[in-house]
């Protein structure tokens, strides 16, 4: 179990590290790991500036690459050894760091050779591992389900902190894996995942972050490739469909490199403990590291960058991503026309699209569409917006909005399961709500008016941020 930090009520810090050990507080609230500047007594307490790591997803980012980076940076190879073997199968690998380059950069790789063991029928077909970095084949392991790799992890002698992290990152990979395949997530079969490989890289950088204890986790928009790769179940686009599940509510930008540059794994590590996303900004760089990818291309550094210094909290800088805000007004359009418009943008990518009520020349009746836009999807979802509609022209032009970090979560309910979004601002929940469609669906279910069902709901967001409900 955690444990509360003596001088601030309701924070946890992590046990068993050394720093803690020489009387610093690690504060370990969902959603990220947080670092004070507070010895035992109090003294030296800076609340804006943090210890903070910076991934650098300029080449996506793998698991393995993560571990490599981490451990160029200084982190302990023989600690990440030790604390492994309390898996309990270790006797199913071996693992090797060695130094590489990648475009002249130099950097460190790690690998996770898995031990030919005596396999059952059915078991002797090689797999893809596509959680390893962007082209790795290694030699098939057991596959393991998620009630196998939950059990392994929770009866190991890792750290409680750990093993929390760790069999959290697994659960966001069986629940998107159950969705891909219809499955419920506790009868979820892995394949890549399951491998000993995949189960090294995850568990293994939740060692090295702990080792570590930034105060802060911020990366880069992570960067992905083009085109399709094979894997377990078939024939995959990239993204796979795995990878874009996890990085919901995460912006990220394709290059042209061909292959997979964000692994499953890799955007479950984000996933779980990035709280922004941005360029750097402010930040006193203090040591960086070179995780290398396996994979070579001609003129791209296969890599993980990732740095290491002191920033402000990410909280207390405004949370901003940049948008392109693309308008048009319309006066013979039918309103038909326009929801179907609407509706296709949106399917496409759009952040957002609303219409606004306006008198237009003649004094004619007229709607102004308003779309919100990634920067780098304005030109295509620009030309569907003038297709879709018909208008002879946009207005295009760059701003910045404020986002709360987002998540999707499942509570239970005295009437039964429903979805709830869930705001997230400096690791605490701010802004809960209920889902409609899954209230609705519920209501349906029961036969009850779905007033009935949101006002219940309603009444256990309002527990998530310990205050009464409004109703």
């Amino acid at each position: 179990m955690q444990a509360m930090h003596p001088g601030k009520p309701g924070l946890a810090f992590c046990l068993d590290s050394e720093a803690e050990r020489q009387g610093a507080g690690y504060i370990l609230p969902q959603g990220g790991l947080w670092r004070t500047n507070v010895n035992a007594a109090g003294q030296g307490f800076n609340p804006s500036l943090m210890k903070t790591l910076y991934f650098d997803c300029f080449s996506g980012i793998s698991g393995d690459m993560a571990i490599a980076a981490l451990l160029d940076m200084g982190a302990s190879f023989k600690r990440l050894e030790s604390e492994l073997r309390k898996l309990g199968i270790a006797g199913e690998y071996h693992l090797h760091k060695g130094r590489g380059h990648q475009q002249l950069i130099s950097g460190t790789r790690f690998d996770v050779h898995t031990i030919a063991r005596r396999r059952g029928p059915g078991n002797g077909t090689p797999r893809c591992h596509h959680h390893r970095s962007h082209g790795d084949h290694h030699n098939p392991s057991p596959e393991r389900t998620w009630a196998d790799i939950r059990r392994m992890i929770s009866r190991s002698g890792l750290s409680p902190w750990v093993r929390d992290r760790a069999i959290r990152l697994f659960h966001r990979l069986a629940v998107v894996e159950g969705k891909i395949h219809g499955t419920a997530t506790e009868k979820v079969h892995f394949h890549e995942v399951g491998a000993v490989d995949s189960i090294v890289d995850i568990v293994g950088v939740c060692i090295l972050l702990e080792e570590m204890a930034p105060g802060q986790i911020l990366a880069s928009v992570p960067c992905e490739g083009r085109g399709f790769i094979e894997c377990a179940h078939g024939r995959y686009p990239v993204p796979t469909p795995a990878a874009i599940a996890l990085l919901k509510g995460i912006p990220m930008q394709q290059i042209d490199v061909p292959g997979e540059l964000i692994t499953p794994t890799g955007a479950a590590i984000l996933a779980e403990f990035v709280g922004q996303f941005g360029p750097i900004s402010g930040l006193t760089v203090e040591k960086v590291g070179y995780g290398l990818g396996s994979r070579s291309y001609a003129n791209h550094p296969n890599a993980l960058r990732v740095f290491w210094g002191e920033a402000e909290r990410a909280g207390n800088r405004s949370m901003k991503t940049a948008v392109d805000v693309i308008e048009t007004n319309v006066d013979d359009v039918s309103p038909e026309i326009v929801a179907a418009a609407m509706e296709r943008l949106l399917a496409a990518g759009a952040l957002d699209v609303y219409l606004t009520p306006i008198q237009m020349k003649k004094n004619r009746p007229g709607a102004l569409i308003t779309m919100l836009s990634a920067p780098t999807e304005s030109d295509r979802l620009g030309r569907m917006l003038l297709l879709e509609t018909g208008s002879f022209g946009l207005r295009i032009r760059r701003s910045e909005r404020v986002c709360l970090a987002r998540e999707v979560r499942k509570i239970k309910t005295r009437l039964g399961t429903v979805e709830i979004k869930v705001g997230v601002l400096e690791g605490k929940v701010v802004s809960a709500k209920p889902e409609f469609e899954s209230c609705r669906k519920l209501a349906a279910k029961l036969d009850k008016p779905v007033r009935i069902i949101w006002t219940c709901v309603l009444a256990e967001c309002s527990k998530l941020l310990n205050r009464p409900a409004d109703c």
